[in-house]
């Protein structure tokens, strides 16, 4: 049996949850190369609004810009930063309405890090989305000692004056944690 991405996370499940609408700008915070939320945010955001995708492999951004092309996402800007490196994505500060976690910090060894920069690019209000694995599916996901535990990172986020709106499920393998910037 084969998995899609959305049987696995569905985007608009969470994009609801959020209320994402047209006009905003959002960035997915180490993208991958299937842009599993870039594609469907940046239907949804539309001509107004701009999604980032970031990462730090030149490669996976190749792939994202080859499909901008090929499919006419006009509203989607590939970024080549480090996630973990406060002050380093090329994206003007508090600009973001929304910012994306999606499968990212299980691999970060800087997470409060990479907190930070996420709450250094997000206008007050706006919203960071944490979406990661609870159990590996196969060989998929992280191995145990990388799973990210859910209250690490809402102590984490509390500290950095994130406040969290809903802890929710991803699906049957994933949490999602729904945060606001607060001053």
């Amino acid at each position: 049996m084969t998995h899609t991405g959305t049987a696995l996370i569905d985007p608009y499940k969470i994009f609801e949850k959020i209320s994402l609408g047209s006009g905003m700008r959002v960035a997915d915070l180490g993208c991958g190369r299937t842009g599993h939320f870039i594609f469907p945010a940046a239907r949804i955001v539309g001509e107004t609004g701009v999604v980032y995708a970031v990462d730090v492999i030149k490669d996976i951004l190749e792939s994202i810009k080859s499909r901008v092309r090929s499919e006419g996402y006009d509203n989607v800007q590939t970024v080549w930063a480090d996630v973990e490196a406060v002050g380093n994505i090329p994206i003007p500060e508090k600009s973001l309405d929304v910012c994306f976690f999606v499968n990212v910090l299980s691999k970060l060894k800087k997470r409060k890090e990479a907190l930070e920069e996420a709450m250094r690019l997000l206008k007050e209000n706006g919203l960071l989305v944490i979406v990661d694995w609870i159990k590996p599916l196969g060989t998929l996901g992280p191995s145990a000692d990388m799973m990210v535990k859910t209250n690490d990172v809402k102590e984490i986020a509390q500290n950095l004056n994130l406040k969290l709106v809903e802890q929710c499920t991803g699906g049957e393998y994933h949490f999602c944690l729904i945060l606001k910037k607060e001053l």
